[in-house]
This record gives structure tokens, C-alpha cells and sequence, in this order.
């Protein structure tokens, strides 16, 4: 399983550096259609995106990405409420790991 993460130039660059092959830069044009992809790829275990492209979707996709195990999403950034990773972490293994 690998890690993906989908968003703007300024989004993707860090992962990028920090070696992440599977890098998605996505203007808000393709960025439905790319999530649909990444979301349907068998090689990928985690989803990472910003905050505030999550919130760009439609809403079905939306609820689509929050109730998925695999792939897991993570959003990062953002002014709004952002998934919680333990939360995530929670809902993938069935267990609070923090317990």
C-alpha cells in the first residue's frame, strides 16, 4: 500500500522532498476526477489532502472518502474541523491504538 497525496503546487511540494512517489498536483478542475482515480487504485492505503480541497467536492464524494477504510483519508490544514487521525486509525484497525 502506498501513500498519495493530491492537492496544489504549494500542497505537494513537501511530500515531494520527502520522497512520496505518488503525487497528484491538481488544479480545482481536476481535482474530482483525480481524487475518483486515486480513490479506486488498489496500490494505495492512504489519501492525503488539504482541509479546504476535501471541502470542494460534492458532497456524496465527501461522505464517500469520510467513511472509507481503504483508502484511509487524511486532511491536513485548513481553517475548518479536520479528520482526526486517531480517529481514522480507529475506525481502519477497529481499536484505539492510544488506549
Amino acid at each position: 500500500m502506498e501513500l498519495a497525496v493530491i492537492g496544489d503546487s504549494e500542497f505537494v511540494t513537501g511530500f515531494r522532498l520527502a520522497g512520496v512517489k505518488k503525487i497528484f498536483e491538481v488544479s480545482d478542475d481536476e481535482l474530482e476526477s483525480t481524487v475518483n482515480g486515486a480513490f479506486n487504485d488498489s496500490d494505495i492505503g492512504i489519501i492525503v489532502m488539504h482541509d479546504d480541497d476535501i471541502n470542494k467536492l460534492p458532497e456524496i464524494l465527501r461522505d464517500t472518502l469520510n467513511e472509507s477504510v481503504e483508502p484511509t483519508i487524511v486532511t491536513l490544514g485548513g481553517t475548518g474541523e479536520s479528520s482526526n487521525l486517531r480517529d481514522k486509525i480507529k475506525q481502519s484497525v477497529g481499536v484505539d491504538l492510544w488506549k
